[in-house]
């Protein structure tokens, strides 16, 4: 390998020996603070080296440094068949291959700008009550007092002190700290227990613990006492007390009432815990949408599916599940004869002639309305007087309760995804959603393309408290070098919302790319990195990597573009396992 000044004054990784795969007992010393680029044939050992020798090296070594208990639920890998590897830091890679498909991945999460945003959200958002719209603020003894004593007189309810919710662990000295403080009942998991019959609890799963305070029958009587329990039940819980009404009905689950003494809502009563950042992960059950699970849409079944020729008629097959090309039983057949004779209606009209009522029937059912029908299995004759379901309704509950997956599939024909109505497609519950910075929800940020939220985020610090402004200070530098990384690649009209799956190759791979600058490794090996990119993306990417280059910072590109190649500061050509070095 020649020398050169420049060779002489710079660090190098230096690879002696290597014989993986293809490569011939190759050698050869990489510098860092350069962009390298290796090129050469399919099969000439770019990946060999680059991949198989000082990433397998690299990540090897990272996990060997982890602890026996981290490294058992991490793959180990094999070392390479080479020599001596020196000057090797970990290492990050970026293939050729789109980001995840997962429906609960986003941009937002893949590049960890949500989660910064759920730092931020967490430790300088204000809820506001979904009833009024105005900033919720802390509830007083007295206000607490006074919406219990709203419920219905009689009632008979346990007032409780929620220390533990959904935390791993064993408790045993919560529990004899509890007994001796006084205290003689818990409720653990749903169960209530003498403190000192309570069974073991195992400490890797999430426990819910609530201490019982007190038990009353609601009264105007008890005031004082109510005023008493809640001042306790809220100094040992940092301001959170929770009634519950107890239920006479089996296998029934007890209303729970949430008190605040830092977040809740005067008018409506609407209460928030407190706001911590796996409240806005939609993939945490804390923060995610009831309804949806936290994906932001739903299923439904489709109007324009079940009839999708409004020109035929129901006899000449317009309801397309229940038409004879689906070979539906006899008792669907019966079942639209007996609504014809009802309403005295022919199935000979065309669906888009008929009376609206009387469709709206077909598809939705007849309500409370009772219709006479008379069926015949071939066997035996039956009637049956009741209200008609609905085919849409039909299709639900045959769906939901069906065991068979060729049934699902069947259904699923006439089934189209549209956002959840519960939380409009943000993902997160109604609680999440009430907490705003600026007078906007994580969802609706999350919604702005990158460019439009770098905007918002500029402006936002203008707005913001001395306080605000100070906790929140390194937060959105770490967004804002992100949102900048994105656009730098031009990726800025996507929005962080935007699910991985639906990402093209480009723009996977630009993602990629702007999540491996983010994380600032030293050593930076890119395959095929522009692989489904136009030239003047690839242009745009390489400037930004050029950049990067900073003190002990190696970046290694495996690719046949020719643009890369004459821009590298060294180029490695592979010659069948063996290697030409130059310097550009």
């Amino acid at each position: 390998m020649p020398e050169t000044s420049k060779k002489n004054s710079k660090k190098f990784i230096k690879v002696v020996g290597s014989r993986e795969h293809n490569l011939k007992d190759l050698s050869v010393n990489i510098p860092k603070e350069e962009i390298t680029v290796i090129t050469g044939l399919s099969g000439s050992g770019k990946s060999s080296l680059a991949f198989d020798t000082i990433y397998a090296e690299g990540q090897r070594r990272y996990v060997e440094s982890l602890s026996a208990y981290a490294r058992q639920f991490l793959e180990m890998m094999q070392k390479p068949d080479v020599d001596q590897i020196e000057g090797l830091s970990p290492a990050i890679s970026i293939e050729q291959k789109t980001t995840s498909r997962n429906p609960r991945s986003t941009v937002g999460t893949v590049t960890e700008i949500h989660d910064y945003l759920r730092l931020m959200f967490a430790r300088i958002g204000v809820p506001h009550s979904p009833e009024t719209g105005l900033p919720i603020k802390s509830q007083t003894i007295t206000e607490m007092v006074d919406q219990a004593l709203k419920l219905k007189k009689g009632s008979k309810v346990y007032l409780l002190a929620p220390i533990i919710r959904e935390r791993k662990g064993e408790y045993k000295k919560e529990f004899s700290e509890l007994l001796k403080k006084g205290f003689q009942r818990v409720k653990v998991d749903g169960k209530f227990y003498e403190i000192a019959d309570v069974p073991d609890l195992k400490k890797n799963f999430k426990h819910n613990i609530d201490v019982v305070i007190d038990r009353l029958i609601i009264d105007n009587d008890i005031k004082s006492r109510l005023a008493d329990s809640f001042e306790l039940a809220t100094s040992l819980t940092d301001g959170l007390a929770v009634i519950e009404i107890q239920n006479d009905k089996k296998n029934t689950e007890a209303e729970r009432i949430l008190f605040s003494a830092n977040y809740a809502c005067p008018v409506s009563g609407f209460t928030i815990e407190e706001i911590e950042p796996r409240l806005f992960s939609f993939n945490n059950p804390k923060g995610a949408c009831n309804r949806c699970d936290g994906l932001g849409t739903q299923y439904f079944i489709d109007e324009e599916l079940v009839i999708p020729d409004k020109n035929l008629s129901i006899n000449d097959g317009a309801i397309a599940p229940w038409s004879k090309k689906s070979t539906p039983s006899p008792y669907y057949f019966q079942t639209l004869f007996a609504l014809s004779n009802h309403y005295n209606i022919s199935l000979d009209i065309k669906w888009r002639d008929l009376p609206k009522k009387f469709s709206n029937i077909i598809l939705n059912g007849s309500g409370d309305e009772e219709i006479d029908f008379l069926y015949d299995d071939g066997s035996r004759t039956f009637k049956t007087r009741k209200p008609f379901e609905g085919i849409i309704n039909n299709l639900k509950r045959r769906y939901l309760e069906t065991d068979s997956s060729w049934m699902r599939n069947e259904i699923e024909k006439y089934q189209s995804i549209s956002n959840c109505e519960s939380c409009s497609g943000f993902r997160l519950n109604n609680e999440a959603l009430c907490v705003k910075i600026n007078n906007m929800h994580i969802g609706q940020i999350t919604s702005l393309s990158i460019k439009d939220a770098k905007d918002w985020f500029v402006k936002l610090e203008k707005k913001l408290q001395k306080k605000e402004k100070e906790i929140a200070k390194n937060i959105i530098k770490e967004i804002m070098e992100r949102l900048s990384f994105l656009e730098n690649v031009g990726l800025g009209y996507l929005t962080l919302s935007r699910t991985s799956g639906t990402l093209s190759g480009g723009e996977s791979q630009r993602v990629a790319i702007s999540r491996a600058i983010i994380n600032d490794p030293e050593i930076i090996l890119a395959d095929e990195p522009t692989g489904s990119l136009d030239f003047n993306t690839a242009k745009d990417i390489f400037e930004l990597l050029n950049n990067q280059k900073q003190t002990n910072r190696l970046i290694i590109f495996a690719t046949h573009n020719r643009y890369f190649a004459n821009k590298a500061d060294y180029l490695l050509e592979m010659l069948d396992g063996s290697i030409k070095p130059t310097y550009v």
